[in-house]
């Protein structure tokens, strides 16, 4: 196949051709052209996502399935999947879903987490990490903070020592390591102990954000499940200092994500669809990015060009997948665009 236009992000009319799922940048003899003008966008990424996971914890198969086609149509045709109670290793083997990088299961404390959802740990975390690590696609997911009922507010699930101690096994299997995290507290100690991404981060301050932009420490803000917070905090009438704290952390949310734009941390878009948010959304979170600061086009690459070299899968270049997404006008001109794909293109298959 061929296609004709202006190629982001350089913004440049190109011609790419398309042969065995695979892009090439030099003419094919004899390729059909089925897109000649318009822009066209490496495939978007959503970085925080949780395919196998619905409001009331697992799904089936069958229903994960039709969340990645959600996602799909809507244009993300790479996930980083940010733990998953279900193994969804079968729907890698589907050519027609979008790319899944997992984190395998969530990594918690007994009654620190979401019921039913993670791996709970009481003391061994560095043989939790290890295994999780060997189970996962190169990423370990842990749960930073939580809600601790004996203090009734956000509190960390671990100690310095144990973080460091299992980041490292991690680091040393060759996989990264994220966390969930809320609160100001457990961030130096994950931060410090060499985590390679915040999830979350409305607990950021100045000292932390600084630290995460010296170590290349990365945030994926969920800035439309920040959203979520005052609903979280009127149904928290038995812990009124976490109800005021997560009030607190959603009222500054914009000055937050801001500040650490700013100061150099690595910002990529991810909409921690799966439970609450739903999938297909990948559009909301990029536009959310975008008015806290982040200019449209570093927008756009939160989520596309710059998401996928952050997690080793390169853009529209020679040898590449295909993964395409062609659009009408120019989204960087006015993202609402970003919703309404002409062609969705995933391995060279068009949907």
């Amino acid at each position: 196949m061929h296609l004709r236009g202006v190629v982001l992000p350089d913004g440049e009319p190109r011609d790419l051709w398309v042969v065995n799922g695979r892009v090439r940048t030099k003419p094919v003899p004899g390729a059909q052209t089925v897109v000649d003008g318009g822009f066209l966008v490496p495939g978007l990424v959503d970085a925080h996502c949780h395919v196998g996971l619905g409001p009331q914890g697992g799904v089936e198969l069958p229903e994960a399935v039709e969340q990645a086609i959600t996602d799909r149509d809507a244009g993300t045709l790479l996930i980083r999947d940010c733990g998953s109670p279900i193994d969804t290793r079968p729907l890698q083997e589907r050519l027609d879903l979008p790319r899944i990088i997992r984190a395998g299961k969530h990594i918690a404390r007994p009654k620190r987490y979401i019921s039913g959802i993670s791996v709970e740990v009481e003391s061994d975390l560095v043989t939790a990490v290890a295994e999780q690590a060997a189970y996962g696609d190169g990423w370990v997911k842990l749960v930073g903070d939580w809600i601790d009922r004996g203090e009734g507010d956000l509190a960390p699930l671990w100690t310095d020592d144990e973080l460091a101690q299992a980041i490292k096994v991690a680091h040393d299997a060759g996989a990264k390591v994220t966390a969930h995290v809320f609160g100001e507290d457990a961030l130096p100690g994950l931060i410090g102990a060499g985590i390679d991404c915040i999830e979350h981060g409305t607990g950021l301050t100045d000292d932390t954000i600084s630290l995460m932009a010296a170590n290349g420490t990365a945030l994926v803000p969920t800035l439309i499940n920040i959203e979520t917070f005052p609903g979280i905090a009127e149904k928290a009438g038995k812990y009124p200092k976490y109800a005021d704290h997560m009030r607190a952390l959603h009222a500054r949310v914009s000055t937050t994500v801001a500040s650490a734009i700013e100061a150099g941390v690595p910002v990529y878009a991810g909409t921690d669809a799966g439970g609450g948010i739903r999938h297909g959304r990948i559009v909301d979170e990029i536009v959310a990015l975008h008015g806290v600061g982040m200019s449209a086009v570093d927008a756009i690459g939160a989520a596309s060009w710059g998401a996928r070299e952050w997690l080793g899968f390169p853009s529209l270049t020679e040898g590449a997948a295909a993964d395409i997404v062609v659009y009408d006008e120019d989204p960087r001109e006015n993202l609402e665009v970003l919703r309404s794909p002409r062609m969705v293109m995933l391995r060279g298959r068009i949907h």
